[in-house]
């Protein structure tokens, strides 16, 4: 333990964000350069608990309790606070192969379960994990180190999001052959084309991290839809084993009356569009093939997504931006029904809320609202939504809680661009039916957890194809566990953790 009374004399004070109105101009990312003495100050916040929390990864009351990828968070902290920022790194990279993502998207569920969070604000861990890989950068540290011995196997990794990457990451650290096939224009999947550049930049971040990989000896595919351009029978030929990683990518729909309007999206479609503009010719001057600017811009999706619609609409220049959510406000404080160390269901204000708030008066977000019917101009645009306010009540028959419709509660607001961020249903199917997979319940890939082996033997799955829609880290998570399993296939043992 750094400092035994650190968590007396300091108080929480994480890396600031840029102001909203000025980081709206531009599509860096949001937050404000850190300092070391300050990142160092924090750690010193950690109390080196007897039974932490914060890496735990255990899953409670059906979300992320304590760090998935059980970084050895108090460790790291206390080698910060010593200034030792090199061996901080080293412990770090023994767990998590991208901090850099993670420390940037995460949504941190080791500080919702730090041991500190039960009397004070936790400790600033996501912003320590952060610094520590960003510093490494900087200092050099982090530079190739291709395998000294190679096995002669070979593996196919389809999907590059963060699971794909860090399956590969370790599967070539165990010496084997491995190439990542990706069906985009781009490396990164989700990192690359679902979270936008204000959050995780893709040249200085995410090529940088998909660049040493190359130089460690990863090979990358690109523009190869496997089960489309791409015959999955050759590629299982090719491969002494596939791994797949194609995420959760099929959207959840709102089936109302004028849904086939004009200027109504799925969230990933104007997402993905926006950033393969930035990245191909620069939004300057230039507008994206899904434009926001002048428009009354509807999000319906209370989740980071939806958030990410926000922010990015703001930045178009968009007239207004209103978010709706089915869901209740969430209380200030966690709830009796929400006790530590579980994830603080409270109500808090993300990026795009506070730019929102800042540009316009208010919080965009309007709760317990549902979409009712899409209302079109004479030009077959969408121009206006009728909304109804519902209440949750317990459901005689089920004993669940629904949503009803409060009577005479129906009205409309103005709505030039509806974007849909309700979430994933699961996995697309061409794949799974081409390789002839086994799926569960909720259509995904069956593959038990910590063994990832799929009906089709030498096929593994991970990330959201397997578990459905998740976190990044769970995803970082699964992809070194399919690692570790695709490993021991393949040599009949594994070393990988």
């Amino acid at each position: 333990m750094g400092k035994p009374t650190g968590f007396l004399e300091h108080e929480r004070q994480p890396i600031p964000d840029r102001p909203p109105l000025e980081r709206v101009k531009d599509w860096k990312e949001i937050h404000a350069d850190r300092e070391d003495k300050r990142v160092s100050t924090q750690a010193a916040r950690c109390m080196d608990c007897g039974v932490p929390y914060c890496h735990t990864g255990m899953t409670i009351g059906g979300a992320a309790s304590g760090c998935p990828i059980n970084n050895l968070i108090p460790e790291f902290n206390d080698l910060v606070y010593r200034n030792r920022w090199e061996e901080a790194l080293e412990r770090l990279r023994k767990t998590n192969n991208f901090p850099e993502f993670t420390g940037r998207v995460c949504p941190a569920p080791c500080e919702g379960s730090c041991v500190l969070g039960v009397i004070e604000p936790p400790v600033t861990i996501k912003n320590i994990e952060c610094s520590i890989i960003d510093r490494g950068w900087e200092e050099g540290w982090l530079t190739p180190h291709p395998p000294k011995k190679r096995t002669g196997k070979t593996v196919a990794v389809i999907g590059s999001g963060p699971a794909g990457l860090s399956c590969a990451d370790q599967l070539n650290k165990a010496g084997h052959e491995v190439t990542v096939y990706e069906r985009a224009d781009r490396i990164g999947g989700l990192l690359m084309y679902g979270i936008p550049n204000m959050k995780l930049e893709k040249h200085e971040v995410v090529d940088r991290r998909v660049n040493l990989m190359r130089e460690e000896g990863v090979k990358f595919v690109t523009n190869a839809h496997i089960g489309v351009t791409h015959d999955i029978a050759e590629i299982r030929d090719e491969h002494d084993a596939v791994v797949l990683c194609c995420g959760a990518t099929k959207p959840r729909d709102l089936p109302i009356e004028g849904r086939d309007l004009n200027g109504i999206h799925f969230a990933m479609e104007f997402l993905t569009a926006n950033t393969k503009a930035l990245l191909d010719q620069g939004l300057n001057g230039n507008r994206p093939p899904i434009d926001a600017k002048g428009k009354h811009v509807v999000v319906i999706g209370g989740g980071d997504t939806g958030t990410d619609c926000v922010g990015t609409s703001l930045r178009h220049e968009c007239a207004s931006v209103t978010q709706l959510e089915i869901l209740p406000k969430p209380p200030s404080e966690r709830a009796a029904d929400n006790p530590w160390p579980e994830w603080p269901r409270v109500f808090k204000m993300d990026y795009g809320q506070q730019e929102a708030e800042a540009i316009q008066g208010e919080d965009p977000r309007e709760y317990l609202v549902s979409a009712k019917q899409f209302r079109a101009n004479s030009n077959g645009d969408v121009c206006e939504l009728e909304l109804v306010r519902v209440d949750w009540a317990r459901d005689d028959k089920t004993g669940r809680f629904i949503p009803r419709d409060v009577e005479g509660s129906d009205r409309t607001i103005q709505a030039d661009l509806v974007l849909l961020a309700m979430g994933f249903l699961g996995p697309e199917e061409t794949l799974i039916e081409k390789v002839g997979l086994e799926t569960d319940a909720r259509s995904n890939v069956a593959a038990e957890f910590e063994k990832y082996t799929t009906s089709v033997e030498g096929v593994f799955a991970a990330g959201d194809m397997r578990r459905g829609q998740s976190l990044v880290v769970w995803a970082i998570n699964e992809g070194r566990g399919a690692a570790r399993e695709c490993d021991r296939f393949l040599m009949g043992e594994t070393q990988l953790p």
